[in-house]
Order: C-alpha cells, then structure tokens, then sequence
C-alpha cells in the first residue's frame, strides 16, 4: 500500500503543488476572491468527511452573501476585514475562529491595504449555497 500522507510547502499564503481556482463559477456576486483547497481532494483523502480550503479576498473585495444547511469552521490567517454573520457584523483579524452556523447568511469582505485571507473547513458532503439579495 502507498503511504498518501503529504506535506504542502507555504510560501507568500500560495501551498505548492495546489491550484489556485475561482472563488464561484456561477453568475453570482462577490469580487476579488480565489480559493485553494488544501486538504480534501487529492488521492488517498477520500477518507475525510471534510475539506479545508484557502481562501483570499483582496482588498476591498468580498464573498458572496450565502446561507447553506451546512456549518462552517473559519480561521482567519492574513488581513483584516467584516464578517455578516445574520444581522450582525463583526470587525476580524488574524487568528480569529469563526463558527458559520447551519442556515446563517454570511459573507466576508476585506479592509485595509492587504488581502484577507483565512482557512475555512467545511463537510465533504453538503448542499449548494443559497445566494441572498
């Protein structure tokens, strides 16, 4: 049996060997951000009931306005910027953990004069997201 463990070498918040994709594909509203999921997809991570994904919001851009039934687990990594979650917004920065409830709107948005960029895990399995506005 091959071993399927890894190690993604980080350099400049970019790990090798792991595309950098589009934040959405779909005709929705959001600006500046891309993604990279990190652990999850490659060969022998199918045992994982989760995903764990980069992603970068430049500044002054945002993610879409969403809810999903699923949650989310969030660790903010670079920048700074606003996160709405329901009726609230909050201000956030590195290493602040953001928990996305099952059925909150949400969206991120980037401040300040470097990227936003933070961790963010979610099921394997889950639901498209429902675009809000």
């Amino acid at each position: 049996m091959t071993d399927p463990s890894k190690l993604l070498k980080f350099a400049a918040f970019r790990w090798d060997g792991v595309p950098l994709r589009q934040y959405k594909t779909a005709d929705v509203p959001y600006r500046g951000v891309t993604r990279q999921t990190l652990l999850g997809e490659g060969a022998g991570e199918e045992a994982f009931n989760f995903l764990t994904r980069y992603f970068e919001v430049e500044p002054g851009g945002y993610s879409t306005f969403e809810r999903h039934r699923h949650p989310h687990a969030v660790v903010v990594i670079r920048g700074r910027g606003r996160v709405i979650l329901g009726d609230t917004t909050h201000d956030i920065a590195p290493f602040d953990c953001i928990y996305v409830a099952p059925g909150v709107a949400h969206q991120f948005r980037a401040s300040g004069e470097e990227p936003l960029g933070f961790l963010c895990t979610v099921d394997r399995e889950r639901d498209r997201p429902e675009v809000i506005g």
